[in-house]
């Protein structure tokens, strides 16, 4: 005796199962009957349900010693065959042996030494972004620019773990979240020079550009890191835009001038920073920032937004 009720209006949704007597009770599930049961009447509202939970039984005793699941791992639609492939691990039973001791089933192993060695570096791919707090989408297009490159084979010789560095840089810039060398290199086990050497390779390679990197890329990273309120960061941002209108600072990196722009705005704030600090967070050297600061410096009453609220006047900025 079961009731089944549509919404209004939609004729295509699914038939709710509910008790006749009690539509509005939640029912409960017996696993182990496969039974629907209404807890207000105890009436059997739907038999046979399916199980969708895992199809095997844990004991404690086994549970470390080996794995119950028989449908191995998502499919990667980056790996050759789609990962569909069977690995079929080292026996234990004599039944896997020959008479000479050797493993009957090892000619079976089907995975190729270019799909072991993609699924290596997405492996690690995978851990450097981890480390850097970076999501999903900058993974997946990262994977996708190494498949691109291992597969043309144009930068044979280099260490595929200085290839996806680099996949990892070029992602993140155009994904809109550029990191710098620096971040990369922490991360990473190659140098920033052979990354930065890959990094123009790829780009060659797959005929590819990605967009210049301006102070405003960094700006709120670093303002947040360093515990800087909105006000700061705004002013900043001003800062470091204007000074590269009025062209004070050409040929400097946005990342020096993004660190000396904070510099200037922490200063004139209640909120102050020093050089190391910013320094530290942004991944430059204190003279690479009072360098900057310097260029800046003269025009900085043009610099500031008008409705910055000043704890130290401009005259009374370090002069450096």
């Amino acid at each position: 005796v079961v009731s089944t009720s549509h919404t209004l209006g939609d004729a295509l949704s699914l038939p709710r199962v509910q008790c006749p007597n009690h539509p509005d009770a939640i029912l409960v599930e017996d696993y182990r009957a496969g039974d629907m049961i209404c807890p207000e009447c105890g009436l059997v509202v739907g038999d046979r349900v399916i199980d969708v939970g895992s199809e095997w039984r844990t004991f404690s005793n086994e549970k470390a010693l080996k794995d119950p699941s028989r449908v191995g791992d998502a499919q990667n639609p980056l790996l050759n065959g789609g990962d569909l492939t069977t690995m079929i691990s080292k026996g234990t039973g004599a039944a896997s042996f020959d008479e000479f001791g050797n493993s009957k089933y090892q000619n079976r192993r089907t995975m190729s030494s270019s799909d072991r060695a993609m699924l290596n570096a997405f492996k690690e791919i995978s851990t450097m972004a981890d480390r850097i707090n970076l999501p999903r989408n900058i993974i997946d297009r990262t994977n996708n620019l190494f498949k691109q490159v291992y597969e043309q084979k144009s930068l044979k010789g280099r260490a595929n773990d200085a290839i996806a560095s680099a996949c990892l840089y070029i992602a993140c810039r155009q994904e809109g979240v550029p990191r710098t060398f620096k971040e990369i290199c922490a991360v990473s086990r190659i140098s920033k020079k052979e990354i930065g050497r890959c990094f123009k390779l790829i780009l060659k390679a797959l005929e590819t550009s990605v967009d210049l990197i301006t102070t405003g890329d960094f700006m709120s990273r670093f303002c947040s890191n360093l515990g800087l309120p909105k006000q700061v960061q705004m002013a900043a941002t001003f800062i470091a835009r204007k000074a590269v209108e009025l062209d004070l600072v050409p040929g400097r990196s946005p990342i020096s001038v993004a660190a000396a722009a904070i510099y200037m705005a922490s200063q004139a704030s209640a909120e102050k920073k020093t050089q190391k600090e910013i320094g530290d967070i942004a991944g430059v050297a204190d003279v690479t920032i009072r360098q900057s600061y310097r260029l800046i410096y003269p025009r900085a009453a043009e610099l500031f937004p008008p409705d910055f609220k000043f704890d130290t006047p401009v005259d009374k900025l370090p002069q450096l």
